[in-house]
């Protein structure tokens, strides 16, 4: 019967023995799930998508980590791996959702409509959430640290607060857009073929999953071990792993396949506006001689 060991014989890594039947569930679960998105990411050619997967190997690998810890509770290395793997993925989650705003954006031609220029969204958003990305990884490596737990737990609170401001500042920017290019539309009547409503709600409620599930970390980590938090399991996977579960299955189920990945939208976002018009400039020349 496993049972909580003290690492070196000195301090407790877990405050309870982690679920083995729970963390085969979720791991089978997140691999069925990062599969499918795989799979829509090979078929469609959708490489900006490539972060959202690796969210989803993060998360195969914390879960499997967690279930080792099952009969090692007092292995600091697997405590460490599990951790790391569970606290980064809606960081490569997030970076995704914010590349489908920008090419939704452009899509459907609403660049007009964006609070901040479709130019700027990925790059501004992706840098924040690489930011935040090392701040969490930082404070989680300290985790494992009994004399650095503390200024260990400190950074990780202020990387999740980082992230929930970046992610209500995306969520806001999305608000407009929507609000904006409706009017637009009621202006113009511009036709759209792509269903970018449908897009948008899918931004709204993973980004809603994601802010909850951070909100939770930031509680979870200003408890110390006696909270309620870090004494029972069932909150992790409630507000942690149910709520990332849903994140990729609502991905999945409006996978942004069809956002004109080969476009030269992709490019853009690293070429400035004028070269990109001095290009296109060139290439009208070359054809008039021709």
């Amino acid at each position: 019967m496993p049972e909580l060991k003290k690492y070196l014989g000195k301090v407790y890594l877990w405050q309870y023995v982690p679920s083995l039947v729970g963390s085969i569930i979720f791991t089978l679960l997140f691999a069925l799930a990062t599969v499918a998105v795989g799979y829509k990411m090979h078929k469609s050619k959708t490489r900006f998508c490539l972060p959202f997967f690796l969210g989803g190997v993060c998360e195969v690998l914390g879960y499997f980590f967690r279930a080792l810890c099952y009969n090692a509770t007092d292995s600091l290395p697997l405590n460490i791996m599990q951790a790391l793997f569970l606290l980064l993925p809606p960081v490569f989650f997030a970076a995704t959702l914010y590349m489908v705003y920008s090419r939704l954006v452009r899509a459907i031609g609403g660049e007009s409509c964006s609070f901040i220029s479709v130019r700027w969204t990925t790059r501004l958003f992706v840098l924040g959430d690489f930011l935040t990305f090392n701040i969490q990884g930082n404070g989680g490596g300290l985790l494992a640290n009994e004399d650095l737990v503390h200024i260990g737990n400190i950074i990780v609170i202020t990387g999740l607060i980082a992230q929930i401001l970046l992610f209500l500042a995306f969520v806001g920017c999305c608000v407009v857009f929507h609000r904006r290019f409706r009017v637009h539309l009621r202006h113009t009547s511009m036709p759209v073929s792509i269903r970018w409503e449908a897009y948008l709600n899918m931004l709204y409620f993973t980004s809603a999953l994601i802010l909850v599930r951070n909100i939770f970390r930031v509680v979870e980590f200003a408890m110390d071990k006696e909270g309620y938090l870090q004494q029972k399991e069932w909150p992790t996977f409630v507000f942690d792993s149910v709520l990332m579960l849903l994140v990729m299955v609502a991905f999945y189920m409006r996978y942004p396949g069809n956002l004109q990945p080969h476009s030269r939208d992709s490019a853009i976002e690293l070429v400035p506006k004028d070269e990109s018009r001095l290009g296109e400039a060139g290439a009208s020349n070359n054809m008039e001689h021709r």
